[in-house]
This record gives structure tokens, C-alpha cells and sequence, in this order.
């Protein structure tokens, strides 16, 4: 397992926003009263939601001293599970399944559009301090195979062209529309044979 990418760069200071602070609150309140801790993954989430797709140390210390817990622990969680980035992304963060589903119908494709549009390698933030990307493994969406997780949303059905769209898009700062670009509903054949009888 490779090690985490710490960010050189850290802010001083981290609080949740009024909104923010409100639903990590509501989160806690599902909990039986002594398990608040149980809320770490949740809260480390809306973090990195509000804070440009990435956790600061400062925002761990901040987040264990509202669960009455130890940084340490925090820290462990953050440094565990690849759904938390520990550096900077950028705005739009790509992240390419590269498993043998994607991989069989073009996922590789879809790595030369990044680092052809995004960077030449990957967890490197483009130019324009935009995206980045990198390749991941199984992200669930196989039937729909090639796709591309971009921060909460899936791309699915993809080529080439279709994600240099995309990320010709998202450097315009626009929010390309999520799911299949063959335009299935869903995970419906694409030939749209909806019984084995119908061939």
C-alpha cells in the first residue's frame, strides 16, 4: 500500500461553516449517547467537502476536539481509507478506474485524456491549479464500464472524446452533467433489450 501524500502547504486554522457545524450535529445525534466518535468518517467527509476536496491536519485537530476524541485517532482514519485526500486537488478531482472491467473496454484511453488535458502524471494539479486526477481501482460501476469518478459523481460510458469533453468543461468551470454518455438509464443494455426473448 503506498503512503499518503501529506500537503507541505497547511492552513493555520479550520471551523466548519454555520451550515456545515448544523448538520455534523444532526450526524452526531443519531448516535447513542457515549458513541459520538462513531461520527468521524462523516464529519472527515463534509471537511474535505468544504475545504476544496482535501483534509488539513488542522481540520483533524479540530474535528477530535468536537468528538471528544484523540487527534491520533483521527488522524488514523484520515490516513487509512483512499477517500480522503491529505493534499491539495483542485476543484474537479478525477479519479480513473484503471481495473480489469474499464481497463478491457478503454480505461487507458481515458488516462492519456488526462494527462494530455490535466497533467502528465498523476496527483500533479494542473497548471491552472484546477483538477488533477489518478488511477484508482474497482469504483462499483462496471456494467458501465469505462468511467471516471469526478469528486461526488460518476461518468459513466465513456471514451476519449467524451472525457476530453468533460474536462474541457470543468476548466471552463462548468459541471459536466453525471452518468452514462450512451445514454443509458441507469445500468440498461445498451442495445435496449429489456427481456432475453427480445434479441
Amino acid at each position: 500500500m503506498s503512503i499518503k501524500k501529506i500537503s507541505k502547504e497547511q492552513p493555520e486554522t479550520f471551523e466548519f461553516t454555520e451550515n456545515n457545524l448544523k448538520l455534523c450535529e444532526d450526524i452526531i445525534s443519531k448516535y447513542p449517547d457515549g458513541k459520538k466518535q462513531s461520527a468521524v468518517m462523516s464529519m472527515l467527509y463534509i471537511v474535505q467537502k468544504q475545504n476544496q476536496n482535501w483534509i488539513p491536519l488542522v481540520a483533524m485537530k479540530y474535528v477530535a476536539k468536537l468528538l471528544n476524541m484523540p487527534y491520533i485517532k483521527v488522524y488514523e482514519v484520515a490516513t487509512f481509507y483512499s477517500m480522503y485526500n491529505l493534499s491539495p486537488v483542485g476543484k474537479f478531482f478525477y479519479q480513473v478506474c484503471t481495473t480489469t472491467p474499464c481497463m478491457l473496454r478503454g480505461a487507458y484511453k481515458l488516462v492519456e485524456a488526462c494527462k494530455e488535458k490535466i497533467s502528465k502524471n498523476q496527483n500533479e494539479i494542473s497548471d491552472d491549479g484546477n483538477s488533477s486526477w489518478v488511477e484508482v481501482e474497482c469504483l462499483g460501476a462496471c456494467v458501465n464500464a469505462p468511467m471516471v469518478q469526478i469528486n461526488e459523481n460518476y461518468y459513466e460510458d465513456l471514451d476519449k472524446d467524451k472525457l476530453t469533453k468533460i474536462i474541457n468543461e470543468t476548466t471552463k468551470g462548468q459541471q459536466p452533467k453525471p452518468g452514462s454518455y450512451k445514454g443509458r438509464l441507469n445500468s440498461a443494455p445498451e442495445i435496449k433489450r429489456t427481456t432475453l426473448n427480445n434479441l
